[in-house]
């Protein structure tokens, strides 16, 4: 978002950019099965490469700017929307570019240029005045959507205002503009009033088809990170259609909807012949044709990576537990491998408004009998991640990898001391809560067996109950009122900073004002007053040294609360076919850049 994006995310997230994860990461295929397909055709694993171990972390791999041909991707669950509006997984945000342009968007380029931020619809980066509470944003003019009506900044802030305001707002995606912009908190939405769906939205101010002002509450300096999101692709208002808009999305991008998105099965894109190559110098829209097939089997969409059959697993999160270290190991198949460390952290959610877990000891009994060497051993072990003791990933200015405040030997848990807090609670013989985890991800479901028996061996029952991903953060763990009538106690989640910062990475998951009754990615509904003045306080600050420190205290003080337990800083393990060129790990989304691939199976 949410994978490094700065991630997220990604990205902003970094989503996750960072936000939300989509990271279904699978149970195995058998080795043999694996072994054959090592040597098969397609220009996947078959024969050497020039290519080599984890080059895609920092350099392009296989550069050509050849065009053409069909770029096929599987993911084994769905997106939560193809619409850039109702959107908050990485890979979504990342896909999305293909047809939704944003008034700004990251650098196209491994390593830390990857969180550069540069225009995309916009003309030129946005200017703020001295107290950053308010931004101009001018967009470039001639711009089309791909009936070849003209994209101007009412389109963009209509499209604000349907994801982020009313009652019928879309339920996916971030809230920060319903959060930051002036003179809106009356605004009903844009379904309010069909006649006049904008009126009353006075927080973005358009005074001509080119310009956008965004009036802000209070100072925002790091507002410039907003306007990667996907809420800012353009939406023509009779266009629009609520959440049944994800059915048919009007391209401003170079490709199109090929008919319609049928969840559950595909999404094919084709060129959008309104889209002028010199206002995007930032896509290069090689393919021509994109293909997506949806709900497949994670150990299938391994198998026909490895074939050739595939070119990318749309998640981004990389092979199952077996075929990772089949192609890891293998000297036939590892110059195809990447295994970057991404900023997404993989994590528990621990509810603290639910009893007992309302009570905080009870809660640092959890952290305490939490075996975190079998949690790392459920993402894969050391190359799966790497066990995480704070929040915040290390690369985040005011990370502080060394702060851990439930230690234990060799990481296995402190069982007295768990006991200890259990008495503290009252609750000395234990207590029975349910765990969430995502069905079509297996390594949640391992995190959540780990989990499961580690906190067993202090008298703590659980029973871990599974649910499909695409409705997972909306309709589940995402909804308060689902996850207290289910005694979700604890929910296995992943997060990527929304972008490059601590409240880029922290804020939709631990400020109080940050929790919704759908959508919902603070989880643990974590309400600390403290910390939510440091939220506001933060954000009004210049120094980024001065905001670095902020970020460490509510880092520390969110672990002193036990509302979030760290598993792994995720390490994924990408699989890049022989066939696919112009690959790299983009920082911004945690995954490869997809707007830069191409094939050279024309």
């Amino acid at each position: 978002m949410t994978t490094l994006h700065f991630t997220r995310q990604q990205a902003p997230g970094r989503r996750g950019v960072f936000r939300r994860i989509a990271a279904p990461a699978a149970a195995g295929t058998a080795m043999a099965v694996l072994l054959a397909a090592c040597g098969g055709g397609g220009g996947g694993g078959g024969g050497q490469s020039d290519a080599e171990f984890n080059e895609g972390e920092t350099t392009i791999v296989n550069p050509s700017d050849q065009s053409g041909g069909t770029l096929r991707y599987a993911i084994s669950s769905d997106f939560d929307s193809p619409d850039p509006g109702n959107t908050y997984y990485a890979f979504s945000w990342n896909f999305s570019r293909y047809y939704a342009r944003t008034l700004l968007t990251y650098t196209e380029a491994p390593g830390e240029q990857g969180i550069e931020l540069q225009p995309d619809l916009a003309e030129a980066m946005p200017e703020g005045n001295d107290d950053s509470t308010e931004w101009t944003v001018r967009i470039k003019p001639g711009l089309k959507f791909q009936d070849g009506s003209e994209i101007t900044a009412e389109d963009i802030k209509y499209a604000i205002a349907r994801s982020n305001f009313g009652d019928q707002a879309l339920p996916n995606g971030p809230k920060y503009f319903q959060g930051l912009l002036a003179d809106s908190d009356d605004y009903e939405g844009p379904y309010a009033d069909e006649g006049d769906p904008l009126a009353g939205f006075d927080g973005i101010e358009t005074p001509d088809d080119h310009t956008l002002v965004f009036h802000l509450k209070d100072s925002f300096s790091e507002f410039p990170y907003l306007l990667i999101q996907p809420q800012t692709a353009p939406v023509p208002a009779d266009a629009d259609r609520g959440e049944q808009y994800q059915s048919n999305v009007i391209s401003s991008g170079p490709y199109k909807f090929e008919g319609e998105y049928r969840p559950g099965v595909s999404l094919n894109l084709e060129r959008n012949d309104q889209w002028d190559a010199s206002t995007d110098p930032t896509r290069k829209a090689l393919p021509d044709r994109i293909e997506v097939e949806l709900g497949v089997d994670q150990n299938e969409i391994d198998q026909r990576l490895v074939n050739g059959e595939l070119d990318v697993d749309l998640a981004g999160a990389g092979v199952g537990p077996a075929m990772k270290g089949t192609v890891i190991t293998d000297e036939d198949q590892r110059h195809n491998v990447d295994n970057p460390q991404t900023n997404t952290l993989r994590y528990v959610n621990i509810n603290t408004v639910m009893e007992p877990l309302d009570d905080l000891a009870c809660r640092q009994a959890i952290m305490y009998a939490a075996d975190r060497d079998a949690l790392q051993r459920a993402w894969g072990g050391d190359t799966g991640g790497d066990i995480a003791t704070q929040i915040m990933p290390g690369a985040l200015p005011g990370s502080d990898p060394s702060f851990d405040p439930y230690p234990s030997d060799d990481n296995k848990g402190d069982l007295d001391k768990a006991r200890e807090k259990l008495e503290e609670c009252g609750q000395p013989d234990g207590f029975s809560t349910a765990i969430g985890a995502r069905a079509d991800r297996p390594s949640d479901v391992s995190t959540a067996e780990a989990l499961q028996q580690a906190l067993a061996r202090v008298g703590i029952d659980t029973e871990i109950k599974q649910y499909p991903s695409d409705t997972y953060t909306n309709t589940q763990a995402g909804s308060p009122s689902f996850v207290a009538d289910n005694d979700l106690g604890l929910t296995v989640y992943g997060w990527a900073p929304d972008w490059a910062s601590g409240y880029g990475f922290m804020s939709k998951i631990l400020d109080g004002d940050a929790i919704q009754q759908a959508g919902n990615s603070n989880i643990s509904e974590l309400d600390d007053q403290q910390i939510d003045d440091w939220f506001d306080e933060v954000v009004a600050v210049a120094d980024p040294d001065e905001r670095a420190d902020i970020y460490t205290k509510i880092d520390e003080r969110a672990m002193d609360q036990a509302a979030i337990l760290p598993a792994v800083f995720e390490r994924t393990v990408l699989y890049r076919p022989a066939s696919l060129t112009n690959v790299y790990y983009h920082a911004g989304y945690s995954m490869y850049d997809y707007m830069a691939l191409g094939t050279s199976n024309n």
